[in-house]
């Protein structure tokens, strides 16, 4: 689970500081951290890429898992591209 902290930054400098109060033993250190709303757009990409990834998986377990029965090559041929043509339509980005 991701853990978010709120404080202020600087419209000046950028300096952020936490809005709890120190109780004196506090050392600055270099943290490189982003925007919440940058990080959620990055999980969503993320979450989208895996949605695709898992579709098209499936649609390469099913033309590896199918084998037509004699006489009905193109027949299966014909459904496993317009299954396919589906599936890219749907992870098409947009």
């Amino acid at each position: 689970m991701i853990k978010h902290m709120t404080a202020w930054q600087c419209i000046g400098c950028g300096r952020i500081q936490a809005e709890e109060g120190c109780i004196g033993v506090c050392k600055d250190r270099k943290v490189e951290l982003v925007y919440s709303s940058d990080y959620a757009a990055l999980q969503k990409q993320l979450d989208d890429a895996q949605s695709s990834i898992a579709k098209l998986t499936a649609q390469l377990q099913q033309i590896v898992n199918t084998e037509p029965r004699n006489g009905g090559w193109e027949r299966n041929y014909r459904a496993l591209q317009d299954n396919a043509r589906r599936v890219l339509t749907e992870v098409s980005p947009h």
